[in-house]
């Protein structure tokens, strides 16, 4: 069963390779995104090393003068996705959007690295990317931390990738929608519209798209100018578990200096991340720097969080959480609470299962020590599939595949849950 699962994994990442990148699937997403290209990486890295590098080498030949690494690269052209290349105007020569994802790459790198069998081809390759992922996590805490709390904001939904999480509701609904241009969306033609986004979550979002291009995409004023500024737990643990990597992986390669100033922006992040912790949710929660409050909404944002460093007692609790709601559906892990009246299982971020998001919860937890629960999101994570295929997500009630088909990132997943025990902590 391992086998078969295994080869009919590595079929998909086949099917949506377009050589130099893959796109997260057929139509719905015909393009190269960040956070996606970053997790199949690992994927490849099982099978084909040179191809897992490539992949992530492609992203990085896009990075901004600036450090950022865009959410979308728009290699070829496609008119199947809005909003394209017209909209965000970037003036890039091979068009991006204008705007990033979370900073898994760091974490990536450095995993696909330590267990490379092509040492010369790995330590040349991690090598030439060690100062480009650093330069990316820089941008970030001088783009989207102007304060210098340790945290990071997000400035648009869309870099969160979480969507339409009911964790931006309040937030967004701040965003006018007054000037924005007409528009006709492609993803519901290729997805249920019941299980996407609504129109009006759309308006919010493409007021912000036009918002920052009026702006010049500059970014040393977005996140001053963004009426959405929100530090998310889960975004930013994938950011600090990616500088304690860049860290390791530097101390490899003997770059001292990378390597102090990744645990400097680390151990700053961890410190602050306590703020985020809500005693009476039993997890972290995502904080409205506009308001200046945390936002009470039970989402596996705050459950991300473990993906970094935690204290033991927040691992702890952060497991009793896990095992509260496992209590409560099937499948592991549930995007919202299945208690709070928000929470709908087959509308994309706001309830289904996304098997990236349980990998992250898995490995932090398995770092912490919290291996009973890790071994039920895995087994989980591996009936949907046995169950439903590789579908983008999944409801955590019944299983239903939702979202895109044969979806690259999911068939990653699989492949490195599989082949866990190559896998170096």
């Amino acid at each position: 069963m391992k086998q078969d699962l295994i080869e009919q994994a590595r079929a998909v990442l086949a099917r949506n390779d377009r050589g130099d990148y893959t796109v997260p699937t057929h139509g719905l997403y015909p393009f190269q995104w960040n956070w996606d290209s970053a997790l199949s990486a690992l994927g490849f890295s099982h099978f084909d090393e040179a191809r897992a590098w490539r992949e992530i080498e492609t992203l990085f030949r896009h990075q901004w003068d600036d450090g950022m690494v865009p959410h979308i690269i728009f290699h070829e052209m496609n008119d199947g996705y809005f909003p394209g290349p017209d909209v965000w105007a970037t003036g890039r020569a091979v068009p991006t959007s204008g705007i990033t994802q979370p900073a898994v790459a760091g974490f990536a790198v450095r995993r696909i690295h330590a267990r490379a069998k092509n040492r010369g081809l790995a330590d040349a390759q991690a090598r030439a990317l060690l100062p480009k992922i650093h330069a990316w996590h820089q941008w970030f805490f001088t783009n989207r931390d102007p304060q210098g709390t340790g945290l990071v904001a997000i400035i648009h939904p869309w870099e969160s990738g979480r969507d339409n999480s009911v964790d931006w509701d309040a937030a967004l609904a701040r965003v006018p929608t007054e000037g924005v241009a007409p528009f006709q969306r492609r993803d519901v033609a290729h997805a249920n519209p019941a299980h996407r986004p609504t129109d009006e979550e759309y308006r919010r979002y493409i007021w912000l798209v036009q918002h920052f291009r009026d702006l010049g995409w500059d970014n040393s004023r977005l996140h001053d100018a963004s009426p959405f500024r929100v530090v998310d737990p889960g975004f930013n643990a994938i950011l600090i578990r990616s500088c304690l990597d860049l860290a390791a992986l530097a101390d490899d390669l003997g770059e001292a200096e990378i390597a102090s100033a990744s645990r400097a922006f680390a151990q700053a992040g961890i410190a602050a991340m306590d703020a985020l912790w809500s005693e009476t949710r039993g997890q972290y929660l995502c904080f409205d720097r506009v308001t200046g409050e945390l936002i009470d909404s039970p989402s596996i944002g705050g459950l991300l969080a473990a993906f970094c460093p935690i204290p033991e007692h927040r691992a702890q609790a952060i497991t009793q959480r896990l095992e509260a709601i496992g209590a409560t559906v099937p499948y592991l892990v549930p995007s919202h609470d299945p208690a709070a009246p928000e929470f709908d299982g087959l509308r994309y971020w706001r309830g289904p299962v996304w098997l990236i998001v349980n990998y992250m919860i898995a490995d932090g937890l398995q770092r912490a020590g919290q291996t009973r629960i890790v071994q039920r999101i895995v087994d989980d994570s591996l009936r949907l599939i046995e169950q439903s295929g590789f579908a983008e997500y999944y409801d955590p009630v019944t299983a239903e595949p939702c979202g895109g088909s044969s979806f690259t990132w999911t068939a990653a997943m699989v492949i490195e849950i599989l082949n866990a025990e190559t896998t170096p902590a």
